[in-house]
Order: structure tokens, then C-alpha cells, then sequence
């Protein structure tokens, strides 16, 4: 029988290590330092997933963004999953996986399309800045 790591709640954690683009390692390697789970207030959450982003990390930029995401009023939802979802395309690119990649990143650019429509705050973010550095980095990995 497997057994899954958990935390002192009981519940299933990923206990192994991961490295930059989220992929587990084997138990004792050294990975990348995990992002909390907790959702941090929404400017933090943008700078630092850009941080993250900025380090070759878009895994952890993408979970950034997704506890905001599951946090957030229902108006701003599209805005979080969005972002999240163009990190988790640009990992998949990273990764190799082309057709993972374009289904996300086209998710991510429906989301942010819609959410821009919509006037919402983006939080010092230029969302048509950051889904062409994001296409960017895709293309280019």
C-alpha cells in the first residue's frame, strides 16, 4: 500500500522536494523553497509571482496566483485563475508538453480577456504586458 505525506492535520501534503518547474524530486535532493498555500492581500500576490517569474520559477507563480485565486471575491476570479493558468501553461512549454501549454495559455488569455472587459482592478498589473512576457518566455523557453 502507498502512503501519502501529510501535514499535522492530516491532511495530503507533497512532502518531496520540487524543482524549479514543480516536478518532484527524489526524497533528501534539494529543491526549490515551496510557496505558502495561504493566499497573500492581492498586490503582494502579483509581485511575488512576478519574483517568481522572474527566478525561472513558474510553477510556484502559478500557486501564487491560484491561492489567490481561491480566496478572491467572485467578481475577480477570472483575473486570478487567468494569471494562474498562463504560469501553468508557461510550465508546461518548459516542460515540453506543447499541447498541455496551449490549452492553458489559451484558457489563461480567455479568463483575462473577459476580467479586462469586465474593468476590475488588476492591481498594478498591465494584463496585455504580461500575457505577451508570458507568450514570450513560451516560445523562447
Amino acid at each position: 500500500m502507498v502512503t501519502r505525506d501529510r501535514d499535522e492535520e492530516g491532511r495530503p501534503r507533497q512532502a518531496r522536494p520540487r524543482d524549479e518547474l514543480g516536478r518532484p524530486l527524489p526524497y533528501g535532493a534539494e529543491g526549490v523553497e515551496p510557496v505558502s498555500e495561504d493566499p497573500l492581500p492581492p498586490l503582494h500576490t502579483v509581485r511575488f509571482a512576478i519574483e517568481l517569474l522572474d527566478q525561472g520559477r513558474p510553477f510556484s507563480a502559478h500557486e501564487v496566483f491560484e491561492a489567490r485565486w481561491k480566496d478572491s471575491p467572485d467578481a475577480e476570479r477570472d483575473l486570478w485563475q487567468g494569471l494562474a493558468q498562463l504560469c501553468v501553461g508557461l510550465t508546461h512549454a518548459l516542460r515540453g508538453n506543447a499541447a498541455g501549454a496551449d490549452r492553458l495559455l489559451e484558457r489563461g488569455n480567455g479568463r483575462l480577456e473577459r476580467y479586462a472587459a469586465s474593468g476590475g482592478p488588476t492591481y498594478g498589473l498591465d494584463l496585455t504586458e504580461f500575457r505577451t512576457r508570458i507568450h514570450h518566455m513560451a516560445e523562447t523557453g
